[in-house]
């Protein structure tokens, strides 16, 4: 699959990711100083220093995944409804591919198009592809000048600092689909697993978004794992099995 075949989906399918973006601004980079939401990135407050939140770790762990899945899984369900295991991984490879030229600012067919236009798939050589399109992905948001000014996802025009935290939860996130659906231990990296809880829940605040940005939010405790709870709050079930 090239580059402009991966594009074609940018963000996520069942979720508007990029569009709730918008609405929780520069805020969501913000570091939570207590327990398991610290994170490794920095408030932009007018300083001009960008956010130092490196997405390889959780990168990598999306990877090992990838390269976890057995072939036999792939028509399996997933959380996302309309996704068997196969288009989840192409949609991680589109997303991969769609947040990397955002941060290049690289604006063209994999940044500007509708994340709902097709059902994403994968070629025959996904089990190297995607691996390669998360390193990327990860090495791209590295580059300082990638968290700041504007750029583009999924057709939508927002701010560098939101792109890279809103990259951040499409790998926290699905990387629990893949692992749930594939059967797989998950071991997120707890810097991108803080940067994801703390912009779902600023996006569920939001007075327009109908209590989840991306589906109901499921109720989960707050004395749960920071995990658990950043999954209730994108709409899934922790609990969900195939």
């Amino acid at each position: 699959m090239t580059d402009t075949e991966a594009g074609t989906t940018g963000t996520d399918t069942t979720r508007t990711t990029v569009t709730g973006a918008e609405t929780t601004g520069a805020e969501t980079t913000g570091v939570e100083t207590t327990g398991a939401e610290t994170t490794g990135t920095t408030r932009t407050g007018g300083t001009g220093t960008p956010p130092s939140l490196d997405l390889g770790p959780q990168a990598r762990v999306v990877a090992g995944l990838v390269r976890g899945v057995d072939e036999d899984l792939l028509a399996g369900r997933t959380p996302c409804p309309e996704l068997a295991v196969r288009n989840l991984l192409g949609h991680l490879l589109h997303l991969a591919v769609a947040f990397r030229d955002a941060a290049r600012k690289d604006l063209g067919v994999t940044t500007d198009t509708a994340p709902d236009t097709v059902v994403p798939d994968i070629g025959p050589g996904w089990r190297g592809e995607l691996p390669r399109a998360l390193d990327a992905l990860a090495a791209a948001w590295r580059d300082p000048d990638a968290w700041t000014g504007a750029t583009r996802a999924g057709g939508v025009d927002l701010p560098g600092e939101v792109a890279g935290v809103v990259a951040a939860d499409e790998l926290v996130i699905h990387g629990w689909d893949l692992a749930r659906a594939t059967g797989q231990e998950y071991r997120p990296d707890p810097a991108a697993l803080s940067a994801s809880y703390r912009f779902l829940r600023a996006a569920a605040g939001e007075p327009d978004s109908g209590g989840g940005l991306f589906g109901p939010v499921v109720p989960v405790p707050e004395g749960a794992p920071l995990l658990d709870r950043a999954v209730g709050l994108s709409g899934r079930d922790p609990g969900w099995t195939p």
